[in-house]
């Protein structure tokens, strides 16, 4: 009996040694590949960045990584120790290679990336959080579906109902910039609360984001409008081949239809 105990210990005893042996080796396989590549020690985006992220939310959302060195980037940066006082140029994802030209002084931030404005058409800027405008993701040049929600008056019939519309269609992007720091987003009373109180993504940019569109004079209005007294704004990422099936007011029955 002691002998069969004995020797069912002695085969786990075995079977663990062998385990580590095996993991080591491939440990140590994978640094013997990476030495054999010539790595070099670059900056590497852990968590998202937005555009006109000081360096200081930079440099707490990157880390130096060991990469090969073929795939190096000529311009990756090992240090931002030059980089003082500079913002991202535009938003940054995890996973990338953090560029030299992706730092830039605060002041090129306010033009980089923009787009021609259509002729007719006039710009507009507001404040959303990320999460009201494709978790901050959106780019100059993309076009948006503005949608506007308001808990009281959108609907002279039904005056006390809470109403929601896709009020303007395919609007183009022509800048979205990091909004000041403690700039409240879209002082509307919604908006007011600060970030989503059930956030589902962890990398989502943080505080508030200036976008600015191109519209004509009405849906300017409409905007300008909702910012000011509507109860909140959304953004939706609307392709020119996004379907459109007609204006509608949502209320509160048609959200189970």
């Amino acid at each position: 009996m002691k002998s069969r105990l004995l020797a069912g210990v002695v085969a786990v005893l075995l079977a663990i040694v062998g385990a580590v042996l095996v993991v080591t080796y491939a440990q140590g396989a994978d640094q013997r590949a990476v030495k054999d590549l010539d790595p070099v020690g670059v900056l590497v985006v852990t968590k998202a960045i937005p555009a006109g992220a000081t360096v200081d939310t930079v440099k707490a959302s990157v880390a130096l990584e060991q990469v090969p060195g073929t795939a190096v980037a000529k311009s990756a940066l090992d240090t931002l120790e030059d980089s003082a006082g500079k913002v991202a140029a535009s938003n940054l994802v995890p996973g990338e290679q953090l560029l030299k030209e992706k730092m830039v002084e605060p002041e090129d931030l306010q033009t980089s990336g923009s787009v021609k404005v259509p002729a007719g058409l006039q710009e507009v800027s507001f404040q959303l959080e990320p999460q009201r405008m494709v978790g901050g993701r959106l780019q100059p040049g993309d076009h948006v579906g503005v949608f506007i929600s308001m808990k009281t008056g959108g609907i002279e019939a039904k005056s006390d109902r809470e109403t929601t519309q896709l009020s303007i269609h395919k609007v183009l992007v022509t800048a979205v910039q990091r909004a000041p720091e403690g700039a409240a987003a879209n002082p509307a009373p919604s908006a007011s609360a600060g970030t989503d109180p059930n956030p589902r993504d962890v990398n989502l940019p943080t505080g508030s984001l200036m976008i600015t569109v191109a519209v004509n004079d009405i849906n300017a209005g409409k905007i300008v409008f909702a910012s000011e007294f509507g109860d909140a704004i959304w953004l939706t990422r609307e392709p020119l081949d996004a379907e459109d099936n007609g204006p509608r007011i949502m209320i509160r029955p048609d959200v189970y239809k």
